[in-house]
């Protein structure tokens, strides 16, 4: 007797899809743009052609009014908000908080740009790309800056028919890119959004940079900058981003968060095998997942363009730097930030006073560090939010 299989009893476990939330926006798309001119960058290096992975939010409008860019800082990306995926595990982008209808950066009415820096390593030419030979560029990658940053975002914005920015926006290193926008090409920026950063880096902050760069030069896997398609500095690069993540949080926020906390025991087990105190063992996780996603070479570089950062250097003093300034200003600094004090914006904000420009400047008192940009979403809001529909519905 034949046996026919009864296919009808067969059940299928259903793939998990994630309820997409109100004020979310969705599913996004990672673009590319890429570019065959050649890029001269402020070493003298050249790319001679480059690319840069983007992604948008909202519509722009008819007469292309309402565009802002959002700058990412040294761990970010293009990808700001939403999803690239309904898959529930998958965590939104990096500001998903603060851009979305009825957000921060309401995209009912703005179109929101954000794309990844050349010298990164999401998308965008970086030296972990291939060079014209075929070969990962790795050390022979060009130095980049912020100018360059800048430089190549505005080829993008060319692309897009954007002749003008409603705003252009960022916190720590991306502030540097929005300065850099107002400052080098004033007529295409109305709003300058300017959140917990300097117009010139110290002598601190490139200090924490180098030596998270020399975690990384320390790790044998490092190879001079050879290490694709081998064992990659991991080690190295978590130590960088364990040190770099101390400088973004605040004494009190660690405090508050870890105290003096074991991880997994009732007792001290006198051990250097494992993470003892809790506040260890999230640092070493911050340091394995930052392995997965980025590169060391790109950390190299990267931080070295915010440590070239000072927006003075090509006209010779702060308040020249800021007079070609046409935009309104909004720049926020937050208390618990010893990365970048508030003396470094309010710096800026007293020269654009005594040059009678536009700006509003808030200290919120906030206990989250330097990442209180990012966390302080409610006050954020009101004081960002506010400030660009404001702007907006003043025309």
């Amino acid at each position: 007797m034949l046996h026919i299989p009864n296919y009808r009893t067969r059940t299928s476990i259903p793939t998990p899809r994630r309820r997409v939330e109100p004020g979310s926006v969705g599913v996004v798309r990672r673009q590319i743009a890429r570019f065959d001119e050649p890029l001269t960058l402020r070493s003298g290096g050249v790319l001679p052609y480059f690319q840069l992975a983007y992604e948008t939010y909202g519509t722009l409008n008819a007469d292309r009014s309402n565009a802002i860019l959002i700058c990412h800082a040294l761990s970010g990306d293009a990808h700001v908000a939403g999803y690239h995926t309904l898959d529930p595990d998958e965590k939104p982008g990096w500001w998903d908080d603060a851009v979305g209808p009825g957000k921060m950066f309401d995209t009912n009415r703005f179109f929101v740009i954000c794309s990844n820096v050349i010298g990164g390593c999401q998308g965008s030419t970086g030296p972990s790309s291939l060079a014209p030979d075929g070969k990962p560029y790795a050390l022979r990658f060009p130095a980049i800056t912020i100018a360059d940053m800048v430089a190549a975002q505005r080829r993008l914005l060319d692309r897009l028919g954007i002749e003008r920015l409603f705003a252009v926006a960022g916190g720590s290193m991306g502030a540097m890119q929005a300065l850099q926008w107002a400052v080098e090409t004033p007529e295409r920026v109305r709003n300058l959004v300017f959140l917990a950063s300097t117009p010139r880096s110290s002598a601190q902050q490139i200090a924490f940079n180098e030596t998270g760069r020399q975690a990384i030069y320390a790790d044998p896997n490092w190879n001079e900058g050879n290490y694709y398609g081998g064992p990659i500095p991991a080690s190295g690069l978590a130590v960088a981003r364990m040190l770099a993540h101390i400088t973004y949080m605040s004494e009190l926020s660690l405090d508050r968060k870890f105290g003096r906390n074991l991880q997994s025991r009732e007792t001290l087990a006198y051990t250097f095998r494992e993470p003892e105190f809790a506040v260890e063992s999230y640092l070493a996780y911050q340091g394995r997942k930052f392995v997965e996603r980025f590169d060391a070479n790109s950390y190299l570089y990267i931080t070295k363009a915010i440590d070239y950062f000072d927006i003075t250097a090509d006209y010779g003093s702060l308040r020249a730097a800021l007079q070609r300034i046409e935009a309104n200003s909004l720049i926020v600094s937050f208390s618990s930030d010893w990365l970048y004090p508030a003396e470094q914006m309010l710096e800026m904000v007293e020269v654009l006073e005594d040059l009678g420009r536009p700006v509003e400047y808030h200290h919120i008192d906030a206990p989250f560090g330097h990442d209180s940009f990012l966390v302080e979403v409610d006050r954020m809001e009101e004081v960002v939010g506010g400030y660009l529909s404001r702007v907006w519905e003043e025309g």
